[in-house]
């Protein structure tokens, strides 16, 4: 099986004027043969997230009549924005909305699905949206859109700003993406208004992100990041919610958009593999966005020097959004606007920045959570995820069913990088069911196409074994494709085993069954409402790789060593306290340094 959400590389995808013009091109084509005598321009199959399509194709056509003049479009736009301003703006209280701080407003809003109170929980998201189409089309209109529609196109996105910002509750879901957003919508309305109007509006924005936003942002691997649904990070929300930190630094020029966007941008980078695969998230862990992150993606990938386009985004979602018929949906449609109207390259290259919380060079990479254990492990095209063991996950030793990697103590840290190798060692002390503190080192070697990994702390009572890895899955093409295996070695004995029990609570990576649905059926909450990293946290077994204590390690040292990628025999030595020394390269591990962090040497042999 293959994952659903995870297609192809965003960077792949042709962003020239010619390539750009004839996405707009089909979509032209799409909207005149659908456009209804009403104006109505959604998808006859929409049901939810439609409050803002039939607008969203209306800016579509628009930027397409403004780069080619198209003489069928203007009357296309005049009917479907008469038909949104007519028929898809609400001022009557939806019934049931819970987020209301001032009943009857009469403020106008959109809705997430039409009929009153099917769906009302959807209605602030809907109506950023609304906004952001709208003021798109403000920027297009110049002649295009006559005086009188245009004045009550701004009537309606300013009555939409005040209903998020006095109206409702800001920010009810406490989703990053929908609330930098929302700022943007603010940004982008205040250059239509007169300038007494414009300023307090414009402040307000940025009051916002500073106070409701900015203030709020949670700390994961070192980073400061925007909250998400309650998270730190989701692999749908987050890169998009990059993409509105690009918009309205585009727009607005303020330092902080900037900051922050490029904080968020090199967590993603260290996040990311090689080959663009990731999972994890408070939202949707395994699901990734498509063209609504390219901007994002591709502007702050070139302020930071690194090549996030790698991203295996939903390239069924690659331009626009679609239906299941493969129809133009106009939903998001502002972000291909704004894609298109920035020049910004992609940076192809990865960054030579080492970066705490990532080790990679070629085709290995290896995340590192905030503990400094690995989050993702990937080596010859296989993507390793930690396993669980008696409620335990992670990558470390385990005696007696207890997984040593948990910290109790500062995590150091070194990186070397030597005769075309790179290599990362983190330090930790770790302290059993004994109650003794023991230091576990790991080290990671990595020519590009191999990984070596080697583990010592000291010695135990006992048989050990190292934790090693969930295989999960591999690249396949432009999809990734569901494994049970990959091509791992060890130095001692290596098994590959599977829970014994069935459940939820056991991962079989022989199931045809993904990370994310394991996760939700473990959640307190269904799909879409619950958070998957909560139920992944209840996963009480998985498969896993188990290596057994290499041969030949010092008497008062347990050490394990395990290559993932390709190669022959693995057969390191081992002396002292530590040095590790395989056909490939030498490693010394020194004493700790005047600020106690750990040394390391590292040559190719």
């Amino acid at each position: 099986m293959h994952l659903l959400r995870q297609l192809g590389p965003l960077h792949d995808l042709p962003d020239t004027p010619e390539a750009y013009d004839a996405v707009l091109a089909d979509v032209v084509e799409q909207a005149l043969a659908r456009l209804t005598p009403e104006g109505n321009l959604e998808h006859p199959d929409c049901v939810d997230d439609i409050g803002d399509t039939s607008l969203g194709i209306t800016s579509l056509l628009a930027l397409a009549w403004q780069r080619g003049k198209d003489p069928r479009l203007p009357e296309a736009v005049h009917r479907s924005l008469a038909f949104h301003l007519r028929e898809r703006v609400y001022t009557e209280d939806n019934p049931g909305y819970p987020n209301l701080k001032v009943r009857d407003s009469g403020l106008p809003y959109a809705r997430y699905v039409l009929a009153a109170g099917a769906h009302p929980i959807g209605d602030w998201p809907s109506t950023v949206w609304a906004l952001l189409q709208a003021v798109n089309i403000l920027d297009l209109s110049d002649g295009l859109v006559d005086d009188e529609q245009r004045a009550e196109l701004v009537e309606v996105g300013r009555g939409y700003w005040r209903r998020l910002t006095e109206a409702t509750f800001f920010n009810p879901q406490e989703a990053g993406n929908q609330a930098i957003g929302c700022v943007v919508g603010g940004l982008m309305l205040a250059r239509h208004l007169p300038p007494e109007e414009a300023e307090p509006v414009r402040e307000r924005a940025l009051a916002l992100y500073t106070d409701r936003i900015r203030a709020h942002r949670v700390l994961d691997r070192g980073a400061l990041l925007p909250p998400e649904h309650g998270g730190a990070y989701d692999n749908n929300y987050g890169p998009i919610s990059l993409s509105f930190l690009a918009q309205a630094h585009r727009i607005s020029g303020a330092q902080m958009f900037a900051e922050d966007g490029e904080a968020l941008a090199r967590y993603i980078d260290a996040r990311l593999p090689n080959g663009g695969f990731d999972n994890g998230g408070p939202r949707y862990s395994e699901q990734h966005s498509g063209f609504e992150s390219v901007l994002g993606l591709r502007y702050f990938g070139a302020r930071i020097g690194s090549d996030l386009g790698r991203y295996r985004g939903d390239t069924s979602w690659g331009r626009h959004a679609v239906k299941p018929d493969g129809g133009v949906d106009g939903h998001f449609a502002w972000m291909l606007v704004w894609q298109i109207q920035d020049t910004t390259a992609w940076h192809r290259t990865s960054s030579t920045v080492p970066a705490r919380h990532q080790l990679r060079a070629g085709a290995v990479s290896v995340a590192f959570n905030h503990l400094m254990t690995p989050a993702l492990i990937e080596a010859a095209g296989t993507y390793y995820l930690p396993a669980a063991v008696n409620r335990q996950h992670g990558f470390g030793p385990v005696l007696d069913g207890f997984l040593f990697c948990r910290p109790m103590g500062e995590v150091r840290v070194r990186d070397v990088h030597a005769d075309g190798l790179i290599a990362k060692l983190v330090s930790k002390p770790v302290v059993g069911r004994d109650q003794v503190l023991r230091r576990v080192r790991s080290l990671y070697v990595t020519d590009g196409t191999t990984l070596w990994v080697t583990v010592a702390m000291e010695r135990l009572d006992g048989m050990p074994y190292l934790l090693a890895g969930l295989p999960y899955a591999a690249d396949d093409g432009d999809r990734v494709r569901r494994v049970a295996e990959g091509e791992v070695a060890a130095a001692g004995g290596l098994r590959l085993t599977h829970p014994s029990e069935q459940g939820v609570g056991h991962f079989d990576a022989r199931a045809e069954l993904t990370q994310e649905q394991a996760a939700f059926a473990l959640a307190a909450d269904p799909r879409g409402y619950g958070d998957p990293d909560e139920g992944w946290r209840h996963l009480v077994a998985s498969s896993a790789y188990e290596a057994e204590p290499a041969p030949g390690a010092p008497d008062h040292l347990h050490v394990f060593a395990v290559r993932y990628g390709p190669g022959g025999d693995l057969t390191p030595s081992f002396e002292g306290d530590l040095t590790v020394r395989t056909e490939e390269f030498m490693a010394v591990i020194g004493p700790d340094d005047a600020h106690g962090d750990p040394e390391l040497a590292l040559s190719a042999r």
